[in-house]
Protein backbone atom coordinates (compact mmCIF):
# COMPACT_ATOMS: atom_id res chain seq x y z
CA UNK A 1 0.00 0.00 0.00
CA UNK A 2 1.21 3.17 -0.94
CA UNK A 3 1.11 5.73 1.51
CA UNK A 4 -0.02 9.46 0.95
CA UNK A 5 1.13 12.51 3.19
CA UNK A 6 0.47 15.45 1.00
CA UNK A 7 -1.06 18.33 3.82
CA UNK A 8 -4.56 19.69 1.95
CA UNK A 9 -4.30 22.35 4.98
CA UNK A 10 -1.11 23.62 3.37
CA UNK A 11 -1.80 26.94 1.67
CA UNK A 12 0.38 26.71 -0.87
CA UNK A 13 -1.23 23.46 -2.07
CA UNK A 14 -4.13 25.64 -1.54
CA UNK A 15 -2.69 28.15 -4.18
CA UNK A 16 -1.41 25.82 -6.47
CA UNK A 17 -2.05 22.20 -5.98
CA UNK A 18 -1.18 21.14 -9.68
CA UNK A 19 2.30 20.07 -8.96
CA UNK A 20 1.65 18.13 -5.91
CA UNK A 21 -1.71 15.98 -7.67
CA UNK A 22 0.49 14.83 -10.47
CA UNK A 23 3.42 13.78 -7.81
CA UNK A 24 0.75 11.96 -6.36
CA UNK A 25 -0.59 10.37 -10.02
CA UNK A 26 2.90 9.20 -10.24
CA UNK A 27 2.71 7.54 -6.88
CA UNK A 28 -0.14 5.18 -7.77
CA UNK A 29 -4.10 5.93 -9.13
CA UNK A 30 -5.11 5.16 -5.03
CA UNK A 31 -3.26 5.89 -2.18
CA UNK A 32 -3.78 6.07 1.63
CA UNK A 33 -3.68 9.42 2.88
CA UNK A 34 -2.91 8.78 6.67
CA UNK A 35 -3.50 12.48 7.64
CA UNK A 36 -7.29 12.20 7.28
CA UNK A 37 -7.30 8.43 6.70
CA UNK A 38 -9.15 7.98 3.60
CA UNK A 39 -8.08 6.41 -0.05
CA UNK A 40 -6.97 9.20 -2.76
CA UNK A 41 -7.93 8.32 -6.43
CA UNK A 42 -6.05 10.56 -8.38
CA UNK A 43 -6.03 9.26 -11.71
CA UNK A 44 -8.95 9.83 -14.50
CA UNK A 45 -9.52 6.14 -14.31
CA UNK A 46 -9.68 6.28 -10.65
CA UNK A 47 -11.72 8.76 -10.17
CA UNK A 48 -13.96 7.46 -12.53
CA UNK A 49 -14.21 3.35 -11.11
CA UNK A 50 -14.98 5.27 -8.18
CA UNK A 51 -17.84 7.23 -8.93
CA UNK A 52 -19.65 4.65 -10.66
CA UNK A 53 -19.14 1.99 -8.35
CA UNK A 54 -22.42 1.07 -6.74
CA UNK A 55 -20.76 -0.22 -3.60
CA UNK A 56 -19.03 3.38 -2.70
CA UNK A 57 -21.94 5.52 -1.88
CA UNK A 58 -22.64 8.99 -0.38
CA UNK A 59 -22.86 8.19 3.33
CA UNK A 60 -24.01 10.97 5.49
CA UNK A 61 -23.01 11.58 9.04
CA UNK A 62 -24.09 13.77 11.08
CA UNK A 63 -21.26 16.43 12.66
CA UNK A 64 -20.88 16.48 16.45
CA UNK A 65 -22.07 17.60 18.55
CA UNK A 66 -25.45 16.57 17.06
CA UNK A 67 -27.51 19.25 18.87
CA UNK A 68 -24.89 22.52 18.04
CA UNK A 69 -24.83 21.29 14.40
CA UNK A 70 -28.57 20.27 13.46
CA UNK A 71 -29.23 23.34 10.91
CA UNK A 72 -26.70 22.37 8.94
CA UNK A 73 -27.13 18.85 9.57
CA UNK A 74 -30.84 18.45 8.72
CA UNK A 75 -30.08 20.15 5.50
CA UNK A 76 -27.30 17.41 4.20
CA UNK A 77 -29.07 14.96 5.81
CA UNK A 78 -31.94 15.23 3.40
CA UNK A 79 -30.91 16.51 0.53
CA UNK A 80 -30.38 14.34 -2.82
CA UNK A 81 -26.11 14.78 -3.00
CA UNK A 82 -26.25 12.97 0.54
CA UNK A 83 -28.25 10.12 -0.13
CA UNK A 84 -28.60 6.58 -2.02
CA UNK A 85 -31.31 4.55 -3.34
CA UNK A 86 -33.94 4.34 -2.62
CA UNK A 87 -34.62 8.04 -1.40
CA UNK A 88 -31.86 9.21 -3.76
CA UNK A 89 -34.13 7.41 -6.72
CA UNK A 90 -37.08 9.28 -5.20
CA UNK A 91 -35.66 12.52 -4.82
CA UNK A 92 -34.09 12.36 -7.87
CA UNK A 93 -37.21 11.52 -9.78
CA UNK A 94 -39.11 14.51 -8.49
CA UNK A 95 -36.05 16.80 -9.24
CA UNK A 96 -35.37 15.74 -12.59
CA UNK A 97 -39.15 15.59 -13.90
CA UNK A 98 -39.57 19.71 -12.13
CA UNK A 99 -36.69 20.51 -14.84
CA UNK A 100 -37.95 18.38 -17.23
CA UNK A 101 -41.01 20.64 -17.37
CA UNK A 102 -39.12 23.31 -19.67
CA UNK A 103 -37.55 25.40 -16.95
CA UNK A 104 -33.66 25.60 -18.27
CA UNK A 105 -35.01 26.39 -21.68
CA UNK A 106 -37.82 28.70 -20.19
CA UNK A 107 -34.76 30.49 -18.31
CA UNK A 108 -32.39 30.74 -21.82
CA UNK A 109 -34.10 34.39 -22.65
CA UNK A 110 -33.92 35.26 -19.12
CA UNK A 111 -30.26 34.86 -19.17
CA UNK A 112 -29.30 36.62 -22.30
CA UNK A 113 -31.23 39.51 -21.33
CA UNK A 114 -29.60 39.40 -17.84
CA UNK A 115 -26.09 38.75 -18.96
CA UNK A 116 -26.40 41.50 -21.69
CA UNK A 117 -27.61 44.17 -19.81
CA UNK A 118 -24.76 43.06 -16.67
CA UNK A 119 -22.19 43.35 -19.28
CA UNK A 120 -23.47 46.83 -20.70
CA UNK A 121 -23.21 47.85 -17.06
CA UNK A 122 -19.63 47.35 -16.98
CA UNK A 123 -19.10 50.29 -18.83
CA UNK A 124 -20.15 52.28 -16.08
CA UNK A 125 -17.20 52.39 -13.80
CA UNK A 126 -14.91 55.79 -14.19
CA UNK A 127 -12.05 54.36 -14.95
CA UNK A 128 -12.48 51.41 -16.85
CA UNK A 129 -11.09 48.62 -14.18
CA UNK A 130 -13.82 46.15 -12.15
CA UNK A 131 -14.42 43.04 -10.67
CA UNK A 132 -15.64 41.07 -12.78
CA UNK A 133 -16.60 38.66 -9.87
CA UNK A 134 -18.13 40.89 -7.74
CA UNK A 135 -20.11 42.89 -10.55
CA UNK A 136 -20.95 40.04 -12.98
CA UNK A 137 -19.65 36.40 -12.16
CA UNK A 138 -21.24 36.31 -8.58
CA UNK A 139 -24.95 37.95 -8.88
CA UNK A 140 -25.76 36.46 -12.11
CA UNK A 141 -25.84 32.78 -11.39
CA UNK A 142 -27.75 33.71 -8.00
CA UNK A 143 -30.27 35.62 -10.20
CA UNK A 144 -30.88 33.05 -12.31
CA UNK A 145 -31.35 30.43 -9.25
CA UNK A 146 -33.93 33.19 -7.65
CA UNK A 147 -35.35 32.93 -11.06
CA UNK A 148 -35.38 29.10 -11.45
CA UNK A 149 -37.14 29.11 -7.73
CA UNK A 150 -39.43 32.01 -8.02
CA UNK A 151 -37.33 33.92 -5.45
CA UNK A 152 -37.21 37.31 -5.39
CA UNK A 153 -33.89 38.58 -7.17
CA UNK A 154 -33.73 41.52 -4.12
CA UNK A 155 -32.86 38.57 -1.98
CA UNK A 156 -29.37 37.79 -4.03
CA UNK A 157 -27.35 39.11 -1.64
CA UNK A 158 -28.75 37.18 1.44
CA UNK A 159 -28.61 33.62 -0.69
CA UNK A 160 -24.86 34.38 -1.57
CA UNK A 161 -23.96 35.12 1.89
CA UNK A 162 -25.58 31.86 3.13
CA UNK A 163 -24.09 29.75 0.66
CA UNK A 164 -20.97 31.24 0.94
CA UNK A 165 -21.13 30.13 5.08
CA UNK A 166 -22.40 26.96 4.41
CA UNK A 167 -19.79 25.38 1.41
CA UNK A 168 -17.11 26.34 4.05
CA UNK A 169 -17.90 23.48 6.05
CA UNK A 170 -16.54 21.03 2.63
CA UNK A 171 -12.81 21.99 3.14
CA UNK A 172 -10.46 19.80 5.06
CA UNK A 173 -10.11 21.67 8.43
CA UNK A 174 -12.55 24.21 9.48
CA UNK A 175 -12.76 26.45 12.84
CA UNK A 176 -15.06 27.10 15.25
CA UNK A 177 -15.78 30.61 13.86
CA UNK A 178 -16.27 28.71 10.47
CA UNK A 179 -18.65 26.04 12.00
CA UNK A 180 -20.88 28.34 13.85
CA UNK A 181 -21.37 30.85 10.93
CA UNK A 182 -22.50 27.71 8.79
CA UNK A 183 -25.23 26.49 11.99
CA UNK A 184 -26.55 30.34 11.47
CA UNK A 185 -26.67 30.70 8.11
CA UNK A 186 -28.36 26.79 7.60
CA UNK A 187 -31.05 28.26 10.19
CA UNK A 188 -32.05 31.41 8.37
CA UNK A 189 -31.47 29.93 4.68
CA UNK A 190 -33.92 26.92 5.68
CA UNK A 191 -36.37 29.46 7.63
CA UNK A 192 -36.21 31.46 4.26
CA UNK A 193 -37.23 28.68 1.91
CA UNK A 194 -39.79 27.62 4.49
CA UNK A 195 -41.40 30.82 3.98
CA UNK A 196 -41.15 30.70 -0.09
CA UNK A 197 -42.44 26.90 -0.08
CA UNK A 198 -45.49 28.38 2.37
CA UNK A 199 -46.45 31.00 -0.24
CA UNK A 200 -46.25 28.63 -2.95
CA UNK A 201 -48.73 26.54 -1.68
CA UNK A 202 -51.25 29.47 -1.75
CA UNK A 203 -49.81 31.57 -4.65
CA UNK A 204 -48.39 28.71 -7.32
CA UNK A 205 -46.27 30.50 -10.33
CA UNK A 206 -44.30 29.13 -12.90
CA UNK A 207 -41.37 27.98 -10.83
CA UNK A 208 -39.44 25.16 -9.60
CA UNK A 209 -40.61 25.48 -6.19
CA UNK A 210 -44.15 25.16 -7.49
CA UNK A 211 -43.76 22.01 -9.24
CA UNK A 212 -41.80 20.24 -6.50
CA UNK A 213 -44.86 21.32 -3.81
CA UNK A 214 -46.97 19.64 -6.59
CA UNK A 215 -45.16 16.44 -6.97
CA UNK A 216 -45.02 16.17 -3.18
CA UNK A 217 -48.48 16.64 -3.14
CA UNK A 218 -49.60 14.38 -5.61
CA UNK A 219 -47.93 11.45 -3.30
CA UNK A 220 -44.68 10.85 -3.82
CA UNK A 221 -43.61 11.63 -0.37
CA UNK A 222 -41.47 14.99 -0.79
CA UNK A 223 -40.67 15.72 2.74
CA UNK A 224 -40.79 19.46 4.23
CA UNK A 225 -37.26 18.55 5.47
CA UNK A 226 -36.72 17.32 1.71
CA UNK A 227 -37.79 20.24 -0.12
CA UNK A 228 -36.09 23.00 1.50
CA UNK A 229 -32.68 20.77 1.51
CA UNK A 230 -33.68 20.49 -1.95
CA UNK A 231 -34.22 23.85 -2.78
CA UNK A 232 -30.64 24.68 -0.61
CA UNK A 233 -28.58 22.49 -2.79
CA UNK A 234 -29.52 24.28 -5.95
CA UNK A 235 -28.60 26.89 -4.60
CA UNK A 236 -25.04 26.60 -3.28
CA UNK A 237 -24.44 23.79 -5.82
CA UNK A 238 -25.56 26.07 -8.63
CA UNK A 239 -24.11 29.18 -7.83
CA UNK A 240 -20.96 28.25 -6.17
CA UNK A 241 -19.41 25.81 -9.06
CA UNK A 242 -20.83 28.94 -11.63
CA UNK A 243 -18.74 31.72 -9.78
CA UNK A 244 -15.65 29.36 -9.53
CA UNK A 245 -15.57 27.76 -13.16
CA UNK A 246 -16.17 31.59 -14.63
CA UNK A 247 -13.50 33.26 -11.98
CA UNK A 248 -11.03 30.34 -12.70
CA UNK A 249 -11.91 29.74 -16.72
CA UNK A 250 -11.65 34.01 -17.34
CA UNK A 251 -8.53 33.66 -14.99
CA UNK A 252 -6.74 31.23 -17.20
CA UNK A 253 -7.98 33.17 -20.60
CA UNK A 254 -6.59 36.49 -19.06
CA UNK A 255 -3.30 34.24 -18.40
CA UNK A 256 -3.23 33.23 -22.08
CA UNK A 257 -4.22 35.98 -24.09
CA UNK A 258 -3.75 33.57 -27.74
CA UNK A 259 -6.44 31.20 -26.17
CA UNK A 260 -8.89 34.45 -25.25
CA UNK A 261 -8.19 35.80 -28.66
CA UNK A 262 -9.12 32.59 -30.07
CA UNK A 263 -12.55 32.77 -28.44
CA UNK A 264 -13.20 36.53 -28.92
CA UNK A 265 -12.40 35.72 -32.46
CA UNK A 266 -14.99 33.05 -33.04
CA UNK A 267 -12.63 30.51 -33.82
CA UNK A 268 -13.39 28.51 -31.11
CA UNK A 269 -16.99 28.68 -29.70
CA UNK A 270 -18.20 29.54 -26.52
CA UNK A 271 -19.68 25.78 -25.76
CA UNK A 272 -16.29 24.07 -26.71
CA UNK A 273 -13.97 26.71 -24.75
CA UNK A 274 -16.37 26.43 -22.07
CA UNK A 275 -15.00 22.52 -21.33
CA UNK A 276 -11.50 23.85 -20.93
CA UNK A 277 -12.75 26.49 -18.61
CA UNK A 278 -14.18 23.63 -16.50
CA UNK A 279 -11.35 21.31 -17.00
CA UNK A 280 -8.37 23.28 -16.74
CA UNK A 281 -8.59 24.59 -12.83
CA UNK A 282 -11.52 22.71 -11.66
CA UNK A 283 -14.20 24.72 -9.11
CA UNK A 284 -14.76 21.24 -7.37
CA UNK A 285 -11.40 19.69 -6.50
CA UNK A 286 -12.89 16.80 -3.97
CA UNK A 287 -15.75 14.92 -4.16
CA UNK A 288 -15.75 11.31 -1.10
CA UNK A 289 -17.69 8.34 -1.36
CA UNK A 290 -17.86 5.70 1.19
CA UNK A 291 -17.90 1.68 0.84
CA UNK A 292 -21.04 0.39 1.38
CA UNK A 293 -18.81 -3.12 1.15
CA UNK A 294 -15.23 -4.21 0.65
CA UNK A 295 -14.49 -3.69 -3.43
CA UNK A 296 -11.96 -3.52 -5.63
CA UNK A 297 -10.63 -0.27 -7.16
CA UNK A 298 -7.49 0.22 -9.16
CA UNK A 299 -5.92 -3.05 -8.09
CA UNK A 300 -6.34 -2.58 -4.48
CA UNK A 301 -9.35 -3.30 -1.89
CA UNK A 302 -11.11 -0.53 -0.51
CA UNK A 303 -12.38 -2.26 2.78
CA UNK A 304 -16.29 -1.54 4.12
CA UNK A 305 -16.87 1.70 5.86
CA UNK A 306 -13.42 3.28 4.27
CA UNK A 307 -13.44 6.91 2.07
CA UNK A 308 -12.45 7.56 -0.59
CA UNK A 309 -11.73 11.04 -1.94
CA UNK A 310 -11.66 11.54 -5.51
CA UNK A 311 -9.39 14.20 -6.65
CA UNK A 312 -11.18 15.78 -9.57
CA UNK A 313 -8.18 18.55 -10.63
CA UNK A 314 -5.95 15.54 -11.12
CA UNK A 315 -8.32 13.39 -12.73
CA UNK A 316 -8.46 16.21 -15.24
CA UNK A 317 -5.05 16.53 -15.64
CA UNK A 318 -4.62 12.96 -16.45
CA UNK A 319 -1.75 12.97 -19.44
CA UNK A 320 -3.40 9.28 -19.82
CA UNK A 321 -6.75 10.73 -20.87
CA UNK A 322 -5.84 14.50 -22.13
CA UNK A 323 -2.94 15.38 -24.26
CA UNK A 324 -1.09 18.00 -23.73
CA UNK A 325 -2.63 17.60 -19.90
CA UNK A 326 -0.85 20.59 -18.27
CA UNK A 327 -1.83 23.14 -21.65
CA UNK A 328 -4.84 25.19 -21.60
CA UNK A 329 -6.48 25.13 -25.00
CA UNK A 330 -9.86 26.37 -25.55
CA UNK A 331 -10.67 24.01 -28.57
CA UNK A 332 -9.47 20.72 -26.76
CA UNK A 333 -11.74 18.50 -28.52
CA UNK A 334 -13.23 15.48 -27.26
CA UNK A 335 -12.88 16.77 -23.44
CA UNK A 336 -14.03 14.09 -20.78
CA UNK A 337 -13.47 16.04 -17.65
CA UNK A 338 -15.39 15.21 -14.80
CA UNK A 339 -16.64 18.60 -13.58
CA UNK A 340 -19.93 17.13 -13.33
CA UNK A 341 -19.50 14.14 -11.69
CA UNK A 342 -20.24 10.47 -13.20
CA UNK A 343 -22.65 7.75 -12.42
CA UNK A 344 -25.38 7.89 -9.99
CA UNK A 345 -24.51 11.48 -9.34
CA UNK A 346 -23.87 13.20 -11.70
CA UNK A 347 -24.91 16.60 -11.75
CA UNK A 348 -28.47 17.14 -12.44
CA UNK A 349 -27.77 20.93 -13.12
CA UNK A 350 -25.43 20.40 -15.72
CA UNK A 351 -27.58 21.46 -18.66
CA UNK A 352 -28.67 24.73 -16.66
CA UNK A 353 -25.31 25.05 -15.87
CA UNK A 354 -23.52 25.14 -19.35
CA UNK A 355 -26.06 27.18 -20.73
CA UNK A 356 -25.93 30.00 -18.04
CA UNK A 357 -21.99 30.12 -18.75
CA UNK A 358 -22.05 29.28 -22.21
CA UNK A 359 -24.15 32.73 -22.56
CA UNK A 360 -22.75 34.77 -19.27
CA UNK A 361 -19.07 33.88 -21.31
CA UNK A 362 -20.37 35.32 -24.71
CA UNK A 363 -21.70 38.11 -23.73
CA UNK A 364 -19.01 39.69 -21.74
CA UNK A 365 -16.58 38.97 -24.27
CA UNK A 366 -18.60 40.27 -27.43
CA UNK A 367 -19.34 43.77 -25.44
CA UNK A 368 -15.58 43.96 -24.11
CA UNK A 369 -13.35 42.73 -26.65
CA UNK A 370 -10.35 44.45 -25.04
CA UNK A 371 -10.66 43.46 -21.52
CA UNK A 372 -7.27 42.70 -20.00
CA UNK A 373 -5.61 41.60 -16.50
CA UNK A 374 -4.86 44.63 -14.08
CA UNK A 375 -3.68 42.56 -10.83
CA UNK A 376 -2.46 39.23 -10.29
CA UNK A 377 -5.93 37.79 -8.66
CA UNK A 378 -5.65 36.58 -5.12
CA UNK A 379 -6.76 33.42 -4.59
CA UNK A 380 -9.40 31.99 -1.81
CA UNK A 381 -7.86 30.59 0.48
CA UNK A 382 -9.81 27.49 -0.13
CA UNK A 383 -9.05 24.17 -2.10
CA UNK A 384 -11.69 21.69 -2.27
CA UNK A 385 -13.74 25.00 -3.67
CA UNK A 386 -11.31 26.43 -5.37
CA UNK A 387 -11.48 29.80 -6.83
CA UNK A 388 -10.65 33.58 -6.70
CA UNK A 389 -11.40 36.16 -3.94
CA UNK A 390 -11.34 39.59 -6.94
CA UNK A 391 -10.33 39.34 -10.96
CA UNK A 392 -10.03 43.15 -11.30
CA UNK A 393 -9.62 43.38 -15.24
CA UNK A 394 -9.31 47.16 -17.47
CA UNK A 395 -12.23 46.71 -19.77
CA UNK A 396 -10.44 48.77 -22.64
CA UNK A 397 -7.03 46.52 -21.92
CA UNK A 398 -5.45 50.09 -21.81
CA UNK A 399 -3.63 49.30 -17.75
Amino acid sequence: MTVATLDLTDPDFAADPYPALAELRRQGPLLWHEPSERWLATTHAAVGAVLRNRALGRLWTDLEPAGEMEPFNTLHRNQLMENEPPAHTRMRRLLAGAFGRGHVERLRPRIEDLAASMADRLSDGADGRVDLLAEYAEPLPVFVIADLLGVPRDDHESLRDWSQAIVHMYEPSVDEATRAAAVEASEQFAAYVRDVVEHRRHHPGDDLVTDLIAARDSGQKLSDDELVATVVLLLNAGHEASVNTFGNGMAALLDHPDQLARVISGEVGADVALEELIRFDAPLQLFERTATADVEIAGTVVEAGQVVACLMGSANRDADVFERADTFDVARDPNPHVGFGMGLHFCLGAPLARLELQISLRALLERHPHLGPVLEAPRRPTWVLRGYEKLIVDLDGTS
